[in-house]
């Protein structure tokens, strides 16, 4: 079993990237005027195939890598950097002004896209479970711990999705602001140690 240390920076950094309170007004916006039943049914379908894609990425993306010649170092700060970008973008709030941009289509299934990908299982996320099994340890158990803090997550991310309604009305536009950018600054902080951690790895600094 990992440290607890890691599994607690796990699921923070699983929380933050993914943001589930963030997911919220966009969820709204594509599933207005959709009944209770059909809500549940996108909310279930999305974060399911989340699910299924980061796990893929998570157990065999850093194969892939090595398939094609990226040290994990090098994808370690990459992944630290894309991360701080996502984390610009929560604190400067251009990621929900993306999100709320973006108009449903009454003939199209959202749970797929953009909610499943890549607004659950973006480029963030997927960097980030590569990341976070590379950290986990040798053999399946670390990973094993990882999928599991995700499927969590995943469990988390559809109670957001489901309270999404009365969610909005307690916090109002004002308090989904606040609790993204305070997302940011965590997910900002998270991100410099991925760059720190990669760049040890190179054996550039001791």
């Amino acid at each position: 079993m990992p440290e607890t240390a890691f599994l607690i920076t796990a699921f923070a950094t699983l929380f933050v990237v993914i943001d589930p309170p963030g997911l919220v007004p966009m969820f709204i916006a594509l599933t207005r005027g959709m009944s209770s039943e059909r809500r549940r049914a996108m909310a279930r379908r999305a974060c399911l195939i989340a699910a299924v894609l980061l796990t893929a990425f998570g157990l065999f993306g850093e194969s892939i890598l090595g398939f094609i010649g990226i040290s994990m170092p090098a994808f370690r700060i990459a992944g630290g950097i894309l991360l701080f970008l996502t984390a610009l973008d929560m604190l400067f709030e251009r990621r929900t002004q993306r999100r709320e941009g973006q108009q449903p289509d009454p003939d199209h299934d959202p749970s797929v896209f953009p909610l499943a990908t890549p607004l659950i299982a973006g480029p963030g996320a997927i960097a980030t479970m590569i990341l976070l099994v590379g950290q986990s340890g040798p053999g399946w158990q670390g990973a094993a711990w990882v999928i599991g803090l995700l499927l969590a997550m995943m469990a988390v991310t559809f109670a957001f999705l489901l309270a999404s309604p009365p969610l909005e009305r307690m916090l109002g536009r004002t308090g989904v602001v606040v609790i993204t950018r305070l997302l940011g600054m965590l997910l900002a902080a998270l991100s410099v140690q991925f760059v720190i951690d990669g760049v040890r790895q190179t054996g550039l600094v001791g």
